[in-house]
């Protein structure tokens, strides 16, 4: 199968947040899958282009209509040995040379040229995709150029679109319609939602499978609270949507071989190891060096949608428990300054470090012995299946991917950590108090926990293979 893979970021190349993890591992997983070809396309951002270390080479340019304009479109292709799977940039020095990736005024127009670059540039390449899959709005326009200019010369293909997060929706003025993406008026209904072009719901009508990165997330959106104004497109196209959660990077996410940690570690040796790793953690953060006390971690935006209304709500009561606590991340700077106010005042057992840095990331879970993620919603979570794989416990909002992943501890042998059912401080100290109840009274039932949690498969090969019977299904 030939599959083409859209997206705006992808690891090593380029990465601000999770898609760029899956945009890296997904097609990857998919090219390891006997039969199949895997091309990828990015744009060509300037750190890509100064990268000294990303090698590429110039395959051909030629100038695009987008709409009124005419605008020049690079190919560069990444030099590899990976037979079966191939990188190709977009090259546009006007729109991708810049100093961040988003966040511009003119993100819709940026995107838009992108995304029929992508199908240009197949023609130009005599490619001809069985499959073409797209990841969020920022490509959410190629199954609507395809059909609108493109499907008898790329020879039908099917589409897929993948909603990573449906906060952001590419929303944009109407006069976009015919002024940047040169579409008639037959478009302005598939395209226009509430006032605005949505991007977003364009994709979603004109796809042939539509998915998520979970199934429960892929139930949750066909509701308000959680679809951001698209409940009512995302219920009408429910037909074609599935939900299939994420894995992780096993090589990259392994305590048995990163270099970052203080000790190396696995599943027969968790016990001794994370103890190393949490007395060597708290010597380095100031925290008091005790192998008894509970040590709770967070890797995270410090952002309301990742819980932190209720952790700052309840942070007080949790310093009067014996437990130590260490966040690193940045973000809303009213939680920054109510967690440092917190940290000041409880230097012994709250370490608040505002940054990102990966070998400390890295050493949080792995000295952690519990793994806190509160998330109001969570349409996947990596960081929990980090936390499993570096034998950390987590504690989860019973929402999105955290709802597929985590397995509640049933009392026994079974469960990979600790859930609660509602958004609130009650539940969330009640789940708290429940795990912690295992931690300090009942270190084999814990140490089963722990080892469950490692076993975890979070491999990239059972959603590559999931995605291939989506693909199977809508080309037969």
């Amino acid at each position: 199968m030939k599959i083409v893979f859209t997206a705006s970021e992808a690891a090593p190349f380029i990465k601000t947040g999770g898609l760029g993890d899956v945009a890296e591992a997904l097609p990857a997983a998919l090219s390891r899958i006997k039969g199949n070809q895997v091309i990828l396309f990015l744009p060509y951002y300037g750190k890509i282009k100064n990268n000294p270390n990303i090698e590429t080479e110039y395959i051909t340019h030629f100038t695009m209509d987008l709409s009124w304009r005419k605008q020049h479109v690079g190919i560069f292709k990444y030099k590899s040995n990976k037979r079966k799977l191939k990188v190709y940039f977009i090259d546009n020095e006007y729109y991708f040379n810049r100093d961040r990736e988003y966040g511009h005024l003119d993100d819709g127009e940026r995107f838009a040229y992108f995304s029929k670059a992508i199908l240009e540039s197949l023609i130009k390449l005599k490619i001809k995709p069985d499959i073409i899959h797209c990841n969020d709005w920022q490509t959410a326009m190629v199954p609507v150029f395809l059909h609108a200019f493109y499907n008898e010369k790329l020879g039908n293909a099917k589409t897929v679109f993948t909603i990573h997060n449906i906060e952001y929706q590419g929303l944009c003025h109407p006069y976009f319609l015919g002024d940047t993406l040169g579409l008639d008026g037959s478009y302005e209904s598939k395209l226009t939602y509430k006032d605005n072009i949505n991007f977003m719901k364009g994709a979603i009508l004109s796809v042939d499978a539509l998915t998520t990165v979970s199934k429960t997330y892929a139930n949750e959106i066909k509701y308000p609270y959680y679809a951001h104004g698209l409940s009512p497109i995302i219920e009408e196209h429910a037909f074609k949507l599935d939900g299939v959660v994420n894995g992780i990077n096993l090589d990259t996410n392994n305590p048995e071989t990163d270099q970052a940690l203080f000790c190396n570690y696995n599943k027969k040796t968790f016990i001794e190891g994370k103890a190393k790793n949490k007395e060597e953690l708290q010597k380095k953060l100031g925290l008091d060096v005790r192998s008894d006390v509970p040590l709770i971690g967070m890797v995270s935006r410090i952002v309301s949608h990742k819980g932190f209304e209720i952790i700052c709500d309840i942070a007080k009561e949790l310093m009067k428990w014996d437990i130590q606590i260490v966040i690193l991340g940045t973000g809303d700077p009213s939680f920054e300054n109510m967690l440092r106010r917190i940290a000041d005042d409880n230097k012994s057992k709250f370490s608040l470090n505002l940054c990102f840095d990966s070998k400390m990331a890295s050493q949080i879970y792995a000295a952690s012995d519990i793994y806190l993620m509160p998330s109001k919603s969570e349409p996947c979570g990596l960081s929990q299946l980090i936390a499993m794989r570096y034998g950390t416990v987590p504690v989860v909002n019973a929402t999105g991917g955290l709802k597929d992943t985590v397995i509640p501890f049933d009392g026994a042998d079974n469960g990979t950590g600790f859930n609660f059912q509602t958004f609130s401080r009650g539940d969330l100290l009640d789940a708290l108090r429940r795990c912690l109840e295992v931690y300090g009274g009942n270190k084999s039932a814990w140490n089963k926990i722990v080892t469950n949690a490692m076993e975890y498969d979070s491999s990239w090969d059972k959603p590559a293979g999931e995605y291939m019977e989506i693909y199977t299904k809508i080309m037969t």
